[in-house]
């Protein structure tokens, strides 16, 4: 079998779906492994690096396409690469099925086997798979990273010959898998932090990374038998603002993580909280792509309120580490496709019995197969 890993066409994605490490991996399989030249050239893998593991390197990604069994991707594919796909071929990426119902109809037509990433069971048998288990902790990092170098500020406190310079306050919402990376890294740098999340359960997780648990009491609030916070009424969202606002008013940094998977995430900064911040202090938004959090916010783009608040609004934060986006990400493929590796035959085997593949299976055959996304009769 071959397995084709494409360069990325999203603007501006530097990640990659291959790493020279995870390629050798893959060989010693029994996979053919190929790959479109420069695949590396945002993440900083080197094209020397990939021939010395075994990879083919080729100019086209379209020649790769046309005779891939598997094809790695790290965002979806446009309608051209689906197009050059051979029908049978294993596509491996982020498809977002919520909201990519033309992609998805597309891909059955083409009859590709495809499986989003995103879907994959958040279990312990899969926690090697998780994709965004392992993108979500790094943009945590780099969200306090990117805050950082924007708040003109330093984060710990510094004694000094001319006094004492106190510690920045950071304010985290959404303590999911990026919110405890963000709590984590901004407590090592220094900073005093504090953390709201609609789940009381998460507290003692925050207590343990040396943080404060902001209590809102919202009444009856949970999480998801897929670990995610659940959505909250109108009136729940105001109380939750209502609990926000003088905590965002004296934070040189907020910190929003809130999505709410298949849906638009929640809005949790108004411009009324925007306001009463001071001036400097910034604004991450990690679930902009989303819709997002806070009101204002623009995917991709730096936007700056009137009273001089920042507001960041990128679409992938753990694209500033790419390398190691790249390598986490990859590894996560490449456990995935061993987990469903036939040994003996040397060829992936597609377990509709296995309930991480009846998870995370769109489309197969010339049909949609996930229960979710399957059309409605009538």
């Amino acid at each position: 079998m071959e397995c084709f890993a494409p360069q990325e066409s999203y603007p501006g994605e530097k990640r990659a779906s291959l790493t020279p490490e995870t390629a050798k991996k893959l060989s010693q399989l029994g996979l053919i492994v190929k790959a479109e030249a420069n695949l590396g050239s945002g993440s900083n893998y080197p094209d020397a690096e990939y021939k010395k593991a075994g990879v083919s390197l080729l100019s086209s990604a379209s020649d790769g396409l046309a005779t891939a069994d598997i094809v790695l991707r790290v965002r979806k594919p446009s309608a051209e690469e689906i197009s050059a796909m051979k029908p049978g071929t294993i596509l491996l990426s982020h498809l977002d099925p919520f909201n990519e119902t033309e992609l998805i109809q597309q891909l059955a037509q083409a009859k590709i086997t495809s499986i989003s990433l995103e879907m994959i069971p958040r279990t312990t048998l899969a926690q090697k798979m998780d994709v965004l288990s392992s993108q979500a902790n790094l943009a945590g990092y780099s969200a306090v990273i990117e805050a950082t170098s924007r708040i003109r500020k330093v984060l710990p406190m510094m004694m000094t010959p001319a006094g004492t310079i106190s510690p920045c306050k950071v304010f985290v919402i959404g303590v999911g898998v990026a919110g405890l990376q963000a709590i984590a890294t901004a407590k090592r740098l220094g900073a005093r932090v504090e953390a709201f999340d609609t789940r009381p359960v998460v507290e003692e997780q925050v207590k343990s990374l040396g943080a404060k648990f902001v209590k809102i009491d919202l009444g009856d609030t949970g999480q998801t038998a897929q670990g995610y916070a659940k959505a909250l009424t109108p009136e729940q969202i105001q109380m939750q603002q209502a609990g926000m606002a003088k905590i965002c008013a004296s934070s040189d940094v907020v910190i929003t993580t809130a999505k709410l998977f298949g849906r638009k995430a929640p809005t949790l900064v108004t411009e009324e909280m925007i306001a009463g911040m001071q001036t400097g202090s910034v604004i991450v938004d990690l679930a902009v792509e989303g819709g997002g959090n806070v009101v204002g916010v623009k995917l991709n783009e730096e936007v700056t309120t009137e009273n001089g608040v920042i507001i960041l609004g990128h679409g992938s934060f753990e694209g500033n580490v790419a390398y190691h986006a790249t390598q986490v990400y990859a590894s996560n493929l490449l456990s995935f496709i061993e987990h469903f590796w036939d040994n003996e035959n040397k060829r992936f085997k597609l377990d509709r019995e296995d309930e991480i593949l009846n998870g995370c299976l769109i489309t197969h055959d010339g049909e949609i197969v996930h229960e979710q996304f399957k059309p409605k009769a009538g």
